[in-house]
């Protein structure tokens, strides 16, 4: 069954940063367009970030020139690194792809 195990969250304050993986299984993530969500507390979840099989990377406005996605093929694992956090980025952070159930996600807090 394929699917994804997020890590890499914690409490960081503002201006800080962190750096999310998805470690996926069961789907090729190189071969995929595979996206970063998140979700705040009493809010929808929201898109945050994508990155297609051939490279390329989009990114909500929010967080444009703050957070980059990557990907390491070899070990089918997806990045976010999030730089200059603010105290809005606090949120459950998911990584999903074409067909994928969602997985748990990973906490991030960030402390003004």
């Amino acid at each position: 069954q394929a699917q994804v195990v997020e890590s890499g969250g914690g409490l960081v304050q503002a201006g800080g940063s962190l750096r999310l993986s998805c470690a996926a299984s069961g789907i090729d993530a190189s071969r995929n367009t595979m996206a970063w969500f998140r979700q705040a507390p009493g809010n929808q979840r929201e898109w945050v970030a994508s990155i297609t099989n051939r490279g390329g990377t989009t990114y909500a406005s929010s967080v444009k020139g703050r957070f980059a996605v990557s990907r390491d093929n070899s070990h089918n694992t997806v990045y976010l690194q999030m730089n200059s956090l603010k105290p809005e980025d606090t949120a459950v952070y998911y990584c999903t792809g074409p067909s994928l159930a969602w997985g748990r996600g990973t906490q991030v807090t960030v402390s003004s």
